[in-house]
């Protein structure tokens, strides 16, 4: 019994200790701060918008959200597109707007992720392009850098992260 409770006692310590940052309230935040840093930095060589990714990515199906993202080191445009109900990743070329990588999602946390997205956008009755090219018109001088839909008390919305520089704001439009 004594045993017992020592491989007991050890385990819960090894727990606390590994989970202690979670526990603490320390979190992978200053890694989040750190990648959408380096982000910034990479994304004026992008001569691609957000806007025209979503364009170019249509004929995959309707996008249903989009993002500059770091992928290996490097800049990457990355679309989700729904047919169906098949869920997809193009990925555009950052430099030139041609869909370049084509990859169905089939699992894992893509693939709620885009289920999510999805519902969100089977209730819009505006498209993720329409409400990115009102959000960077009315913030003159940012670049959309991302735009996640979500269903919020049952209505579809938006969320779109704009940068200007190393300088980020999020606005939040409805799809109705």
């Amino acid at each position: 019994m004594k045993r017992r409770i020592e491989v007991v006692l050890v385990v819960l310590t090894a727990l606390l200790v590994l989970g202690a940052p979670r526990v603490w309230g320390q979190d992978d935040d200053d890694d989040d701060d750190e990648d959408q840093a380096t982000l910034l930095k990479a994304l004026p060589q992008a001569r691609v918008s957000l806007e025209q990714a979503l364009v170019a990515s249509e004929h995959e199906g309707t996008p249903i959200s989009a993002k500059f993202e770091m992928e290996d080191g490097k800049l990457q445009l990355s679309v989700y597109t729904m047919k169906g109900d098949k869920f997809f990743e193009v990925v555009v070329d950052h430099v030139g707007g041609k869909v370049v990588k084509v990859e169905a999602i089939t699992s894992g946390g893509d693939l709620a992720a885009a289920k999510a997205q999805s519902e969100a956008m089977t209730k819009a009755k505006k498209s993720l392009r329409s409400v990115v090219a009102g959000a960077v018109t009315a913030h003159e001088g940012f670049r959309a850098f991302n735009v996640e839909p979500a269903l919020k008390d049952g209505h579809p919305s938006a969320e779109i992260s704009l940068a200007k520089g190393d300088e980020t704001k999020d606005v939040t439009v409805t799809l109705e």
